[in-house]
């Protein structure tokens, strides 16, 4: 019976394959499916997933739950419902799921039973929590008994009750005013609404559906008593976020093997508007008493007090993403040495739990790590580090003094990320991406690695969630080049033709420049900045480069922005236009746009005082007056660092690279884009620049959103910001 369906799908897809295909459209990208992090079942024989799917018409982004069998074969929904669901976790036996999920407002922890035989839920999902502020983050006890999750609520309230009043109240209230006593009273693209991210720990058999507690014991006998229905307990109170806020990546915190503490990020010392300071505390999940059945619910609480945090990390700069060995003897986590800089080398630390001796296990490799996972023997460390515009693979040994062994590239030419090991298959998973193509989920057999890990196979790829719509798109394949930038030192850029290119045409050209400014672009994806719908949009040449002050070149490359903003990377910028004019000929350097977000947006405000060679400018959420943009950003560390201070201590060098001084010399028609809800550069920045366009009648548009914030996000704000952004190109370069 499932002969013929698999005969029509074989001559579907070589159908596919044969038809001639199309340039890259915003339609297509927005039809790709956009996949989440493996989570391999306990047993290794399934990979469960959330995969994202936009809805564009209806103007939404919705999550679902799929599965994967791990030796290969068709991704299937696993939860097949409507609800957005998202973050799946196997429980340590394999038998049940837990996941978010927003078929309640706010999101709640679901939860179901799992046949690993089928690969199949079974029964009905039942809610495991039920807590007014919401649940997310859900995570397992390595002995099943307990799930810690994240949520925000009022730092001084001491229960649920308290919290939904306070939310009731703000939300019924005819008045919309607050009142602010201290910094960071809004960050990133919202107001915190004076609430802090706290973990909590309950019972997994606290679910809804079950609807009563355990039966007690006998009168005469004390029970441990286990965390009871719709009372989870607050493991991190206090006036301070655990974790402190993310724009993804790795969990900032972990539960140890033995399921007695749990570790986790917080910045607790200091004001987190002018410091990077996160540390790694422990604290112990359960401080639990003998208590005779039928006491009062307030003799429950006491029985379950909190315990008191210890912090064990000792960096002045940031440190984040802890997460245990197996067998429990080590913590590893990420961390950087200087104070104030995010964009400091990630180092890769390993505490021994029983000396408290820390070691940096990267010192002699000057990249910065990113997400990582411990072997299944807590021997080593699987870690992808940011490399030349890639992301590879790197092992980390335990048993030698030397962070690597030869050759520590085992995975090269790969961008690779969400790392995690699954111990039953010896197999290491991570998603991994390209600048032609979104997520899929891949896995190396490590098996095989002897070592000195000389043998290496190659990754294999485990879903083809994209390969039938990506086999119809016309993509040009992202391109390295080298030359000399600034102080004669190396720098490199990237080049994406157009679809169907032709060598002896000439192409008009977008100069992309990349945020961070510690940021960098490399053979990864984004649906924000995409380089492929760039070039397909009008046919151009796309050219990205990473000046100095990116990643991936080291940590003094990396530092040579900072206080020189407008100085190396600029000419950075110039030479490697200069480069690709003269050595691709089917560049047309009459025909050139420059488009830069972020710190790119700043650039290009620099570029409009500083150079004329480009027919057009689209500047995105760019700073424009840096002494103003000191007081209206979140994130004050960032400024002070940049800067070296305040402007009222450093005013020379705000003034010295803040574009809004060279405005005399504005003439470059300029696209302005900004959100309102930006609050890392404040909207005055964008309407400032754009009032200063009017004043010198430099011909100016100004694209804004008044719910967009940093990233335009909503996909039909994104729909109409290519649309902008690419029209305003075309009326200057075609």
């Amino acid at each position: 019976m499932k002969i013929l369906p698999a005969i029509f799908l074989a001559l579907a897809t070589l159908a596919l394959a044969q038809s001639p295909k199309h340039p890259f459209t915003f339609e297509d990208m927005m039809a790709l499916k956009r996949v989440g992090a493996p989570v391999p079942s306990p047993d290794g024989k399934w990979v469960v997933f959330d995969c994202q799917d936009v809805d564009l018409a209806a103007n939404t982004k919705i999550s679902h739950l799929w599965i994967v069998p791990a030796n290969g074969g068709e991704s299937q929904r696993l939860n097949p419902t409507p609800n957005h669901e998202e973050r799946p976790r196997f429980s340590p036996d394999g038998k049940r799921l837990i996941w978010t999920s927003k078929a309640t407002d706010p999101t709640q922890i679901w939860m179901c039973d799992f046949d690993s035989g089928s690969g199949a839920l079974v029964g009905k999902p039942r809610q495991l929590t039920t807590i007014s502020t919401g649940a997310d983050g859900g995570i397992w006890s390595p002995d099943g008994k307990n799930i810690v999750f994240v949520s925000a609520v009022y730092a001084d309230c001491r229960d649920d009750a308290c919290n939904k009043q306070r939310d009731e109240e703000l939300k019924k209230s005819k008045v919309k005013a607050k009142i602010f006593s201290r910094l960071f009273y809004r960050h990133w693209n919202a107001f915190t609404e004076f609430k802090r991210s706290h973990l909590f720990v309950v019972s997994a058999d606290a679910t809804v559906e079950a609807g009563v507690s355990p039966a007690p014991s006998p009168e005469s006998q004390p029970t441990r008593l286990p965390l009871q229905k719709n009372e989870p307990r607050d493991l991190t109170p206090g006036d301070h976020d655990v974790p402190p806020f993310s724009l993804g990546g790795q969990d900032m915190y972990a539960i140890s093997p033995g399921g007695q503490e749990v570790a986790y990020t917080s910045n607790i010392d200091e004001v987190e508007a002018t410091s990077t300071n996160n540390e790694i505390f422990t604290v112990a999940i359960a401080v639990e008493s003998a208590v005779p059945s039928g006491q009062s619910p307030d003799a429950l609480r006491t029985a379950h007090a909190t315990a008191s945090p210890k912090k064990i990390s000792t960096s002045r700069g940031a440190d984040s993403t802890p997460l245990y060995s197996p067998d429990g003897k080590y913590l590893a986590w990420r961390s950087q040495a200087r104070a104030g800089f995010e964009a400091d080398k990630w180092r890769l630390l390993v505490q021994d739990r029983h000396s408290g001796d820390t070691e940096d296990r990267t010192d002699i490799f000057d990249r910065s790590a990113g997400s990582f996972a411990w072997s299944a023997d807590s021997k080593r460390i699987f870690a992808s580090f940011e490399d030349d515009g890639e992301a590879p693979v790197f092992v980390v040994s335990l048993e030698t003094k030397q962070a690597f062994r030869v050759p520590p590239n085992i995975v090269p030419q790969i961008h690779a990320d969400d790392l995690t090991f699954s111990a039953p298959v010896a197999r290491l998973y991570f998603t991994r991406m390209a600048a032609t193509a979104p997520n899929e989920i891949y896995y190396l057999d490590t098996s095989h690695l002897d070592s000195d890990f000389l043998q290496t196979p190659d990754p294999v790829a485990l879903t083809h969630m994209n390969d039938t719509l990506l086999s119809q798109i016309d993509m040009q394949p992202l391109e390295s080049f080298t030359f000399k930038g600034a102080d004669n030192e190396k720098v490199q850029g990237f080049l994406v033709k157009p679809p169907g290119f032709d060598p002896n045409k000439k192409y008009p050209l977008k100069f992309l420049i990349h945020g961070g400014p510690q940021g960098a672009w490399g053979n990864e994806w984004t649906y924000r900045w995409n380089a492929e719908l760039f070039a397909a949009t009008g046919n151009y040449v796309v050219v990205m480069i990473n000046f100095h002050g990116s990643t991936g070149y080291g940590q003094k490359f990396t530092d040579s922005i900072s206080g020189d903003w407008g100085g190396k990377p600029y000419v950075d910028l110039m030479k490697g236009l200069d480069y690709v004019e003269k050595t691709y000929p089917f560049v047309d350097k009459n025909r050139e746009a420059a488009l830069g977000a972020s710190y790119g947006g700043y650039m290009a405000n620099w570029l409009l005082g500083h150079t004329n060679r480009l027919k057009c400018i689209v500047s995105h959420d760019g700073m424009f007056n840096a002494e103003s943009a000191y007081g209206t950003t979140e994130e004050i560390w960032f400024m002070n660092w940049e800067f070296g201070g305040p402007p009222w201590k450093k005013r020379d060098v705000y003034r010295k690279w803040s574009p809004h001084e060279y405005a005399a010399k504005f003439k470059t028609p300029t696209l302005v884009v900004h959100g309102q809800n930006d609050y890392r550069i404040d909207v005055s920045q964008g309407f400032d620049l754009f009032t200063t366009l009017q004043i010198l009648k430099v011909p100016s548009k100004m694209l804004y959103f008044p719910d967009e914030g940093h990233w335009v996000l909503k996909p039909q704000n994104s729909r109409l910001w290519y649309k902008t952004v690419n029209d305003w190109v075309d009326q200057w370069c075609k």
